[in-house]
């Protein structure tokens, strides 16, 4: 008890130092996952002298860690953003994987002398990029959505198929015809769960009335991790289980979105940071020296042969420019998931996994001060970044239970299609109308003659069965102005 102060003292000095350090990788334009590794390496044995050495309980944490990361990626990933790039980022999450593993394992075997076994271990742990790196990365690169949504749909879901070879390869399961079937029924069941998840629990959190609406997040989240656990428990991946369903979830009419978002990002910050802090910890710089050289070699191996293989083989249907498969190859940005993926078998003692897990540490950090100080001058060296697109206009609701109804928050963002919009423009269906209009700290009551302006919050009220079109009628003119009907645009 008298070590508890203590405990939560040096926590929380922890946690401020590692929000503290977000500003300065900003500013550095490097993932703050290495600022978060070297407070972890600080405070372990060759710092404050904090030991850390249990394989096992990292596991648990780095995948309980990486369910909380799955869940916030899909929840403020918008369907509109990755949808055009579906074939894409399912074609680099599982053909793409399979490629990369053949490619580093055979080239690790010939170049570090490993047995075929370990090779293609190492490939398997090395295959899956990093979804908390992509998401803080690509997020203020300001790439296409094109790119942007492959990659973010990648590395949400090629951790699932990373794992399953991971424990296949670690286990020494027999490798048989029955394998690839196998590994498909776990996707196929992942996916299914995770739909049905995501499905249920906006339909339930839809009719729930609940008492405070801090419990909406909470509830919110809870389905992720319960989707999770179910896909695991139905020998299904978990992984993406989470992802699938924390997506259909944030895709959904969730009451008290914003603040259902505002949560999942502040829960996905804070399991980055302890995971990260954690690796740190069980890190060894002792060790990681002589792990120096093989690092290299297969940061190397992955950066420069079996990354732009893999996504060569796996963009071949679709046809790409030249340009955008090599972004995609320098793209495949590593963290902590290889390092989490290392654990699984030294938690089982497998021969060289200490040597596997210190050369995944080395890896990480040099992959990560390459890739992520280059990826933003390489899109515009490859002409493919573009200007700051305007945000999709917010919209908010709470129901009004008792009265059938609902009430919409809406912001309008800068550069939105509203801004001078007359009220009378808008034309929404009957059952909705904008009660309130707040600008500038001030609120009025708006009438027909009404114009919108950039940075307005609209308080709207509708009924439950027109919600959905006073939506889509929203965001139909923020895309494409007052004339969005007769341009086509349904706010879909």
């Amino acid at each position: 008890m008298d070590q508890l102060p203590v405990l939560l003292g040096v926590g929380g000095v922890v946690l401020l130092a590692s929000v503290l350090a977000v500003r300065v990788s900003i500013r550095l334009g490097l993932p703050s996952l290495l600022l978060y590794l070297g407070i972890g390496v600080v405070l372990g044995e060759a710092g404050f002298g904090i030991r850390f050495d249990n394989p096992g309980l990292t596991q648990s944490l780095g995948l309980a860690a990486l369910v909380m990361i799955l869940a916030e990626g899909g929840l403020t990933t918008r369907w509109s953003a990755v949808k055009p790039a579906l074939g894409r980022g399912i074609a680099l999450s599982t053909v793409s994987v399979v490629v990369s593993i053949a490619v580093t394992g055979a080239a690790l075997h010939w170049l570090l002398g490993l047995d075929w076994r370990l090779a293609l271990l190492w490939g398997a742990v090395l295959a899956s990029t990093d979804a908390a790196a992509v998401f803080s990365v690509l997020r203020t690169a300001g790439i296409g959505k094109r790119l942007t949504g492959a990659l973010e749909l990648e590395s949400g879901i090629n951790d699932a198929p990373a794992y399953i070879a991971v424990v296949v390869l670690a286990e020494g399961t027999t490798v048989d015809w029955t394998l690839p079937l196998l590994a498909v029924y776990e996707l196929a069941a992942g996916l299914a769960i995770g739909l049905a998840f995501g499905w249920l629990g906006g339909h339930a959190l839809r009719r729930a009335a609940l008492p405070a609406t801090g419990l909406y997040p909470l509830a919110t989240v809870a389905v992720c991790v319960v989707a999770y656990s179910s896909g695991q428990l139905l020998h299904a991946s978990g992984l993406l289980a989470t992802y699938v369903a924390a997506l259909v979830l944030g895709n959904s009419r969730l009451p008290h979105r914003s603040d259902t978002l505002s949560f999942a990002e502040g829960l996905g910050w804070l399991a980055q940071i302890g995971l990260f802090v954690l690796l740190g910890l069980f890190a060894s710089p002792g060790r990681l020296l002589d792990a120096i050289v093989p690092g290299l070699v297969a940061g190397a191996v992955v950066l420069l042969l079996a990354r732009p293989v893999s996504v060569v083989l796996a963009m071949l249907p679709f046809r790409l420019p030249w340009r955008e498969q090599a972004f995609l190859s320098w793209a495949g940005l590593r963290g902590a998931v290889p390092i989490v993926l290392a654990m699984i078998p030294l938690s089982q003692g497998l021969p060289g996994a200490q040597r596997l897990v210190d050369a995944v540490f080395v890896l990480v950090i040099v992959l990560t001060l390459v890739q992520g100080a280059t990826l933003g001058p390489l899109a515009r060296r490859l002409g493919l970044a573009k200007k700051s697109e305007p945000h999709e206009v917010e919209v908010d609701s709470a129901p009004l239970d008792e009265l059938g109804a609902e009430l919409l928050q809406v912001r309008i963002q800068p550069g939105s299609k509203l801004h001078g919009v007359y009220l009378s423009e808008l034309r929404l269906p009957i059952g909705a109308t904008i009660s309130l209009v707040v600008r500038d700290g001030a609120g009025f009551t708006p009438q027909k003659t009404s114009r919108l302006q950039e940075n307005d919050q609209l308080l709207v009220v509708t009924t439950s069965a027109v919600r959905d079109d006073a939506e889509r009628r929203l965001r139909a003119v923020d895309r494409a102005g007052r004339l969005a009907r007769w341009k086509g645009e349904s706010g879909r």
